[in-house]
């Protein structure tokens, strides 16, 4: 039998805890365009941000500048508030993700909820859609969702991988299932694949090893791990275990 080689992972790399760590000294430093250029030149396919409506971390001229400098690897993580929306369409980054915000959560901690939000969403869709951006969502490994999103009209779904990777090893082989399952389930109405959230160098093989995932979206492990390994390495180590997932 022929062997055939599995497709090639984009990874994305998010850059918000860099962002973090100078807001907390309202700094100029750590520099977030200095810190995308060598994320984007350690092998990185995408620089990803979250403008979040608060500005705890990224700011309104960092996606400024990042697309000025990325134009064709900025992907801009929003909620589907009008205000940010109106900031797409005048920023136009390549590429958008529409993802659930909730001012008093630490991170992202559920994916976003199409079926309850169906008018907003797609009118937010419809909006970026027509200008031009690239837009995805991000959301459960949930069929109903993922179905919705369909609907919609939205082509690309980032799936939250977050419950797999915080859970315990029974429950993870559950959520693992379920992402599988999911994932199957997306592909045969045609969509196109993301997944992240929680990723790290310790759970990161089995999802990507699933072929159905054409992309990665990686932060707060590679930016953790940068503190002692250094930023390209942190990179490189990371792209070498989504390489070897893939053999």
């Amino acid at each position: 039998m022929k062997y055939q080689k599995k497709e090639n992972i984009l990874l994305g790399v998010n850059i918000d805890h860099i962002a973090s760590l100078r807001e907390s000294r309202k700094t100029n430093y750590p520099d977030i365009i200095k810190a995308a250029k060598i994320i984007k030149n350690s092998g990185a396919d995408k620089i990803t941000v979250h403008l979040r409506e608060d500005r705890r971390h990224i700011q309104d001229v960092d996606v400024f500048e990042l697309v000025k400098i990325f134009p064709d690897c900025l992907n801009l993580e929003i909620s589907i508030s009008k205000e940010m929306i109106n900031i797409a369409e005048k920023i136009k980054p390549k590429y958008c993700c529409l993802v659930p915000e909730k001012r008093k959560e630490l991170t992202t901690e559920k994916g976003l909820d199409i079926l309850n939000n169906l008018f907003s969403i797609k009118m937010a869709y419809k909006k970026l859609h027509n200008a031009g951006i690239i837009t995805s969502v991000f959301i459960d490994p949930n069929y109903l969702q993922i179905k919705c999103a369909k609907n919609i009209g939205l082509n690309i779904i980032e799936i939250h991988t977050g419950y797999y990777a915080s859970s315990n090893s029974y429950n993870k082989k559950k959520e693992l299932q379920l992402i599988k399952n999911s994932i199957k389930y997306a592909k045969k109405l045609g969509m196109i694949i993301h997944a992240g959230h929680g990723l790290n160098q310790e759970n990161i093989h089995a999802i990507a090893s699933i072929p159905e995932i054409q992309e990665l979206n990686i932060g707060h492990s590679i930016i953790s791990d940068s503190i002692f390994l250094g930023l390209k390495k942190a990179i490189l180590n990371i792209k070498l275990s989504i390489i070897n997932a893939r053999k």
